[in-house]
């Protein structure tokens, strides 16, 4: 059966990897529709038995793709002997960021005092340098009016069909089907997380509100995580709604997922957002509509448990509820309250964050940190905010190249009149602070990458984006 599954998936990938080989912008409409449904995918392959090499041949789908496309526009630059965008400081902290991740990779763990194993090292490798990929590939594509319109389309529409699929998910679907379905052992035994939630489930699948009563329901959808799909929620909220009553009808859907998936930063994410796009634009609407988010995301805390769909406790859940209560923090809380156990966690993670970096400012090396380090069980030097993640694996050093880079893209953004990716991209950048934002695949590729797309190219190529494909 194995030979089968890698014959049909060998084939799938060469018909999408010609597509792409052809024309590398079709990879960005691959990754923003495919990327939203990998992980219910990969879930149900390994429920149906698909399962070891073969299942992470077929998760790498995305990186495969990613390196043809690279290769497609690299052999074309090659070819004329010029590259078809102009180099700016934009890209030489790029190339700087990837270099000392690559560095840090090459270094012995013994001699930084981190503990990774060369398959951490891998991961957190490839956790890191996929978006300096997908930048470069954007930075390399010229899209046509025609075909950026194409490509907010497919942001929108994707992110209605996640949030409607998710909106009926939570009050359709009971959570012990999601206990059962194989999720759980996806999770654990073949990505090697150790997650505590209600049947092993991961914790934010739902929110507790605590003194073991009925847990709410979360919108997870086909990320099957409520922050991941947050983050689609906020970037396709900025980047595509306009005044069009298609575009405004699917962004009432995709906001409606929003506040179901119950994640606070993501709101505050996109309230950061719209003040982003009301600096550039020099309007009020975009504050007007920063403002009605705030007041809608502090009002929706009172609201959303009178609405949210309910589950009930294991046996199981409740005995370790009662040992994680004793050493968490002591309620009673609200969901805005400081010592909220959610908000505790990114607050002290943060701040221990903070003080590895400072004690420990040439790193540990790549593998020790987030998500990286809790799929290879090595001991967690810094974790959920990707600006410490950074200073505890590559330094100081690597932590304030990340944030040159980053801080020099959205300069670029803003001077290419680009301010819907700009408004994105500084969303992104706040989500960053106390969660590992590109973690999640969809946001380090797609982000990223639209990002590096939106850049000016060179003076000749730009009136080029106003011109007709045939152009």
């Amino acid at each position: 059966m194995t030979v089968v599954e890698l014959a049909l998936y060998a084939l799938v990938l060469a018909v999408l990897g010609v597509a792409v080989w052809r024309r590398p912008l079709a990879a960005f409409f691959l990754f923003l529709a495919g990327l939203a449904v990998h992980n219910v995918v990969m879930a149900a392959l390994y429920s149906a038995g698909v399962r070891g090499s073969t299942l992470t041949a077929i998760t790498a789908w995305k990186e495969i793709l990613l390196a043809i496309a690279l290769l497609s526009v690299g052999l074309a630059a090659w070819r004329v002997r010029r590259l078809p965008f102009a180099w700016a400081w934009a890209d030489w902290l790029a190339v700087a960021f990837a270099a000392i991740c690559v560095l840090y990779a090459l270094i012995p763990q013994s001699a930084l005092g981190g503990g990774a194993d060369r398959h951490a090292v891998a991961l957190g490798l490839r956790h890191d340098v996929v978006p300096v990929g997908a930048y470069f590939l954007g930075r390399a594509l010229l899209p046509t009016r025609e075909q950026w319109r194409a490509l907010g389309w497919t942001l929108l529409g994707t992110a209605a069909a996640v949030a409607a699929w998710g909106l009926v998910d939570v009050y359709a679907i009971p959570i012990s089907w999601w206990r059962t379905n194989g999720v759980v052992d996806y999770f654990h035994k073949h990505l090697g997380y150790d997650y505590h939630g209600t049947g092993g489930l991961p914790e934010n699948f739902i929110y507790n509100v605590g003194n073991n009563e009925p847990f709410l329901r979360r919108l997870v959808s086909t990320f099957l995580s409520p922050l991941a799909s947050g983050y689609l929620f906020v970037a396709a909220l900025l980047g595509t709604v306009r005044r069009q009553w298609p575009a405004i009808a699917l962004g009432v859907v995709v906001f409606a997922g929003l506040l179901w998936t119950f994640s606070r930063s993501s709101l505050v994410a996109l309230a950061v957002g719209l003040i982003v796009l009301g600096v550039l634009r020099r309007a009020w609407q975009p504050f007007a509509l920063a403002c009605v988010v705030i007041v809608v995301a502090v009002g929706w805390v009172h609201l959303f448990p009178k609405l949210a769909p309910t589950g009930n406790w294991t046996t199981a859940d409740l005995a370790l509820q009662k040992k994680l209560a004793e050493k968490g923090p002591k309620g009673p809380f609200t969901p805005i309250s400081s010592n909220e156990p959610s908000l505790h966690e990114h607050w002290t993670s943060l701040k221990d964050g903070v003080r590895t970096v400072v004690h420990h400012p040439q790193g540990f090396g790549l593998g020790n940190v987030g998500q990286t380090a809790s799929r290879t069980d090595t001991q967690l030097k810094a974790g959920e905010s990707n600006y410490t993640e950074f200073g505890a694996e590559t330094g100081l050093v690597g932590a304030l190249l990340w944030i040159a880079w980053n801080l020099a893209l959205f300069v670029g953004l803003v001077r290419s009149g680009a301010e819907r990716s700009a408004a994105v991209f500084a969303a992104v950048l706040a989500l960053a602070v106390q969660t590992d934002v590109i973690g999640d695949p969809w946001v380090a590729y797609c982000v990223w990458g639209i990002a590096g797309m939106s850049l000016l190219k060179t003076r000749l190529q730009e009136p080029l984006a106003d011109a007709p494909a045939a152009a």
